[in-house]
Formats: structure tokens, C-alpha cells, sequence
């Protein structure tokens, strides 16, 4: 459903790797939405009501028609992600004249995962489901969702669903192990994580281009979120931390768009150490991660390993540390532990504390930035993690 040229979440990260695979000298095709994420508005030269086709980066897409709702709700948004199953499942009937090898098919929206498998069965092409987030276990988590009968019922059709897939890919160990529990043979299962390309993001040592362009004093340590500004991200906490810290030398810069932006305004209007930036184009990106003395990473407790958050790669990869909401024995903590600050999510007392601590240890702010960037170096490398999703491709296609 997402795709390039959205710049942020699971479209980025699709674009790349269907481009990746188009350079490998595979025949791609896409069947998506227009461009509409994270601002919730179809992009100009885009048509949310009719059906186009384009070429990028030497793969064929198709984009579909989706219904993209202005206010978001439980029942909206499940209108919204019906919109795009059932205009995607006219376009993918016509792949069955290609047969494909493989298809692949990303995780939200769930709602596509039984075109896919249809169509992968009449053409005898390999199944692929990749799951960027538990979208079924996140919409009764977060209460868009919250009849227990519903829920029983949409977990057993779930399961019943995914098994039927030749392969189960998920973006983390903690979400690899949910497969499992939700009962998907272990031998299907394979981690795919999401990549960071560490030549397009990496430590500057004199990040003078935004900090001069938003004329902060170089006197502030900058606190930086960047990403979409939705219901998972529970970004009350910042705003919270920024009123507690109000007589710091400390700016809070939040970047991006989503449903929550408005809110969010509406409650800083008379906050002095807040900033709001729209999304950067991509090729300011670096400057924009590197504005960052430490980046924060909130979420929500009843979120925790249902999604892991694509904006981490990264922060990490910037050399910044990262200060996030998370509990122990989750997949985030695991990560921020040896490269950041983790603090109880919801406690914006400790969250607060923990900004303002770290902000005036600059020598461990290096330290903790160093261990970041490492870690994306060993860890997040694009080309590595590409590399090994192509060969398991090619071992699914013989088998």
C-alpha cells in the first residue's frame, strides 16, 4: 500500500528494496497506492480515484485507487484500508497472464494478504508475507478495535492466513518470535529487517545548516524527533518533557507530519523551546539527523513489539543517542541499551530527567553516539541485509 516517493515508514523501505531487486536484473512489479503517507493527502500529480501506471528506478507499478480519509477513526481507518484491497485485487488478476516467481506482499494492510495468496496459487508463483507491523494485534492494542469476540475471531483467521504463506518475514527478533506464538511454523519464518544506507547517513562533525536555518543557539543542545506524528508514536511525552524543561538550554525540534500534528501544535502554541518542522526533502536528510544531539524515540507501552520503528535505523546510523520509551525485555530496549537512554513509557518525569542528564554529559553523549553508529555499521547495513533477502528469494523460487 506504501511506496516511494513517500519518504518516511514502510514506503521508503519498499521503494528501495523493489529497486534494489530491478538492479539485480529481476522483473519487478508493484501493485500500490498513490503517495499519501505520512501527511494523510494524496500527493499533487496523484489521483486517489483512478487507476495510473509509471516507471521508477526500472520498476513497473501500478497504482491503485484508496480511499484516504481526512479524519482518522477505528472504522475509518479499516474503511480506508479496504479501499486499497479491493482496488489492488482487480490489478493483481491481471498479474495470473505474467506468472510470476514470487509474490510478495507487505504488511499493512493485512486486508491484501488473501488476493495475494489466491493469485499466487492460480499462477504457481511462491508467496511472500512481510510484516512491518502486527496491524490486527495494534488495532485491538490501541483500542481502534475492542470487541473480545472480534478479536478471537480475527486472531484464528489470522493465523489460519499466514500459514498458508511459503515464507513469514518480520523486521525483528522480538516480532520473528510472535510468529511462533501466533502458531507459524518456525521453518517459514525468516528475519528481514529494515536497513539504513550508511553512505547517505553518517556523523558531521559541524552540523551547522539547520541549527543556523532555525536560528537555535548554539549555546541549546537540540532534541530531535523526526517521523510520523501518529496515534502508535505517543508523542504527548515530548510536549510534556518540553513544558518541564522550559528553562533549559535545551531546544525540542519535532519534524514530520501524520494525525496527531495538529494536536500537538495546538498545545506548544505558547512554548518558547519547541520547534515544528514539515518533512525534509531526502537530500537533506543527513543535515536533518545530524541537527540532533540526541534523537527521542516514544512509544506506546501496549505497542511494544508489535512494531519496530523504521526511523531508528536512522538515528543510529547519524551517531546520535537515542533516548527512548520502552520497557525491558522488548526489542527497542535491546537495541537503545548499549547506545542510549531507555525510560518507562508514560513516565515523562523520568523521561524529562533523563533528556536534561544526558544533554549536559557531552562525554557521554559522544560515547553513547560512537556505540550508535557502530551499531548501524554491524548491524543495519543495507547492502548486507538486501543481499541476504535476494538469496533467500532465489532459495525459495528452486525449492
Amino acid at each position: 500500500m506504501n511506496y516511494f516517493p513517500e519518504l518516511t515508514g514502510i514506503g521508503k523501505y519498499s521503494g528501495e528494496m523493489a529497486a534494489y531487486l530491478a538492479q539485480e536484473k529481476n522483473e519487478v512489479r508493484v501493485i500500490t497506492a498513490p503517495p499519501y503517507y505520512p501527511e494523510w493527502k494524496v500527493a499533487k500529480g496523484y489521483s486517489s480515484l483512478k487507476y495510473c501506471t509509471e516507471n521508477i528506478n526500472g520498476v513497473n507499478i501500478t497504482r491503485c485507487p484508496i480511499w484516504v480519509p481526512n479524519r482518522l477513526s477505528g472504522i475509518k481507518r479499516i474503511c480506508h484500508l479496504m479501499s486499497f484491497a479491493i482496488s489492488s485485487a482487480f490489478a493483481m488478476v491481471k498479474q495470473l497472464a505474467w506468472r510470476p516467481d514470487v509474490i510478495f506482499v507487505v504488511e499493512p494492510t493485512f486486508f491484501c494478504a488473501p488476493t495475494a495468496l489466491l493469485v499466487s496459487r492460480l499462477s504457481g508463483a511462491k508467496s511472500w508475507l512481510h510484516i512491518q507491523d502486527f496491524e490486527v494485534d495494534a488495532a485491538f492494542e490501541l483500542g481502534m478495535l475492542s470487541n473480545n469476540h472480534a478479536r478471537s475471531i480475527a486472531m484464528y483467521f489470522e493465523s489460519w492466513l499466514v500459514r498458508r504463506f511459503n515464507r513469514v518475514s518480520t523486521i525483528s527478533t522480538e516480532m520473528l518470535k510472535k510468529l511462533v506464538l501466533k502458531k507459524i511454523p518456525s521453518e517459514k519464518c525468516v528475519l528481514f529487517p529494515n536497513w539504513v544506507d550508511c553512505e547517505s547517513i553518517y556523523p558531521i562533525k559541524d552540523a551547522k545548516y539547520f541549527r543556523d536555518k532555525l536560528k537555535i543557539n548554539y549555546e541549546n543542545k537540540v532534541v530531535l524527533y523526526s517521523g510520523n506524528m501518529g496515534e502508535k508514536q505517543g508523542l504527548e511525552i515530548i510536549i510534556e518533557a518540553a513544558a518541564l524543561l522550559h528553562d533549559k538550554n535545551i531546544t525540542f525540534v519535532l519534524c514530520g507530519n501524520g494525525a496527531m500534528k495538529k494536536k500537538l501544535q495546538s498545545i506548544t502554541t505558547n512554548m518558547n523551546n519547541v520547534i515544528w518542522m514539515s518533512l525534509q526533502p531526502l537530500n537533506r536528510l543527513n543535515d536533518l539527523l545530524n541537527l540532533a544531539d540526541i534523537h527521542l524515540l516514544p512509544q506506546r507501552s501496549d505497542v511494544a513489539d508489535l512494531v519496530m520503528p523504521s526511523k531508528l535505523t536512522g538515528m543510529l546510523a547519524s551517531g546520535k543517542p537515542v533516548i527512548a520509551t520502552s520497557d525491558k525485555n522488548t526489542q527497542i530496549y535491546d537495541i537503545i541499551k548499549t547506545c542510549g537512554v531507555c525510560t518507562p513509557p508514560g513516565d515523562v518525569s523520568l523521561f524529562a530527567n533523563a533528556i536534561e542528564k544526558l544533554a549536559l554529559d557531552d562525554e557521554k553523549l559522544m560515547q553513547l553516539g560512537e556505540s550508535a553508529r557502530r551499531f548501524a555499521l554491524n548491524k543495519l547495513s543495507k547492502i548486507s541485509i538486501l543481499n541476504n533477502f535476494n538469496s533467500e528469494l532465489n532459495e525459495l523460487i528452486e525449492k
